[in-house]
């Protein structure tokens, strides 16, 4: 029998956090009918950005990567916290990264290549999404990465 989303993030070593209290007017998730819309999350562990800044300036791509992977992580929390089983994810649809970079910097879509294989090794094919990733001059916080994403569920 296939490992559950949850037994593949206890087997890639990580747990799934709380999810994070909204920073401004919105609500972490919206489910309407068969989709489950999730806020931007940033890369928060335990409420702190373990790094800020620009992605091509203070920000290595590498740590970037690693940062949008957590963002990825945390919006699989809120699609948990909305729908109590993971199992009943049908498809991730799609995955939106906003990476803040330098003006320079063209190297958004492995940044966010973070997010997308995580997002991959939680759900198998029904991981495999459409995608956006963008260069953005800034984000909430001064997080380099940000992540959203819209999740078919049953």
């Amino acid at each position: 029998m296939a490992a559950t989303p949850e037994e593949r993030i206890a087997e890639l070593g990580l747990s799934l956090p709380d999810v994070v209290p909204p920073v401004a007017s919105y609500t972490p998730t919206v489910r309407t009918g068969d989709h489950v819309y999730v806020s931007g999350q940033v890369p928060f562990v335990d409420g702190a950005l373990p790094a800020t800044g620009k992605v091509g300036a203070e920000v290595t791509p590498e740590t970037a990567k690693e940062l949008a992977a957590r963002c990825a992580l945390n919006g699989v929390a809120a699609v948990r916290a909305e729908i109590g089983d993971l199992s009943r994810v049908v498809r991730v649809v799609k995955l939106t990264g906003f990476v803040a970079s330098t003006p320079d910097f063209t190297g958004q879509p492995g940044v966010i290549n973070g997010a997308s294989d995580l997002i991959g090794e939680i759900f198998g094919d029904a991981g495999v999404h459409a995608r956006s990733a963008v260069g953005v001059v800034a984000l909430p916080l001064d997080a380099p990465v940000e992540v959203d994403m819209i999740v078919e569920v049953r």
